[in-house]
């Protein structure tokens, strides 16, 4: 290690090096042409992208859970992803899980001079500062040839889940004054958005109606961004109920649910949502 930055870093005897050394054998046996897996073999960086995702939020669900043997379980189901990917371009000389491993380190040195340099910070607000002009500067995103604001929200429609993006974009837009007056301008956009989309569904082509959803699910994002609130936190709560809701529905019913009427089952899911509000309150 020449580099003066690392003279503070040790060599590690962590257990973890050797156990991530036959992660890494795994994989490469996974997708070698001799006595490889055929599913293995077969997959691509785009064809892996569904698992990337799904093991990303299946970490945040275990996490949630703080079951242990879960985090542990999920953590390595993405850290396969990651090995996966790099064993996948380094076959056709990309790069490899060395070259992915050594750049996160260097971006992590230098976005931290106040641990791996001499610079002295006083407060975590501090740190952020500083994090985000090294950034802007690794991106020459400073001086006179700072890009304009629209390259970093293409940069969050992207690479963000589209709610999350949403938040970010209007957030951002909002810092610079694209913004309403007060939260009455966003309620009547809401009334509108609706109106145009209730218009699309009676009577325009599928294309329309998909965009008038999104201006309507936009302007939600914003309403939630006013009353500091959290749409994708609010979203997966609902899910959850709703799935809970339901699965109250299934054990309340003695025969399958499409013997019952829509009234039937309306009326026994009121009585579960009375149910679960009463058990919450206990």
């Amino acid at each position: 290690m020449s580099n003066p930055e690392f003279a503070n870093l040790t060599p590690s005897d962590s257990p973890a090096l050797p156990a991530l050394e036959k992660l890494i054998q795994v994989v490469a046996q996974l997708r070698s042409p001799e006595g490889g897996c055929p599913w293995d073999l077969a997959q691509t960086p785009e064809s892996l992208i569904p698992y990337i995702i799904e093991e990303a939020y299946e970490v945040v669900d275990a996490i949630k859970s703080g079951d242990k043997q879960a985090i542990a379980e999920e953590l390595g189901d993405l850290l396969l992803q990651v090995v996966l990917q790099s064993q996948i371009a380094s076959e056709v000389n990309q790069f490899s899980l060395a070259e992915v491993a050594e750049g996160i380190a260097e971006k992590l040195i230098r976005r931290h001079p106040h641990v791996f340099g001499n610079v002295e910070v006083s407060s975590v607000e501090e740190v952020r500062t500083n994090w985000e002009q090294i950034k802007a500067e690794e991106k020459g995103e400073t001086g006179t040839e700072v890009k304009p604001l629209s390259d970093k929200l293409g940069r969050y429609a992207r690479t963000l889940p589209p709610l999350m993006a949403g938040m970010k974009i209007s957030q951002k837009a909002a810092a610079v004054g694209f913004e309403w007056d007060n939260v009455e301008g966003v309620w009547e956009k809401f009334e509108e958005e609706l109106g145009e989309f209730r218009y699309a569904i009676a009577h325009e082509d599928k294309a329309r109606q998909q965009a008038e959803l999104g201006d309507l699910l936009f302007v939600v994002i914003n309403l939630a961004r006013w009353y500091d609130l959290d749409p994708s936190e609010g979203l997966a709560e609902t899910n959850h109920r709703f799935v809970q809701r339901f699965s109250k529905l299934e054990s309340a019913c003695d025969r399958p649910l499409s013997e019952y009427t829509v009234e039937e089952l309306e009326a026994i899911w009121q009585q579960i949502k009375v149910l679960l509000a009463k058990q919450k309150q206990a």
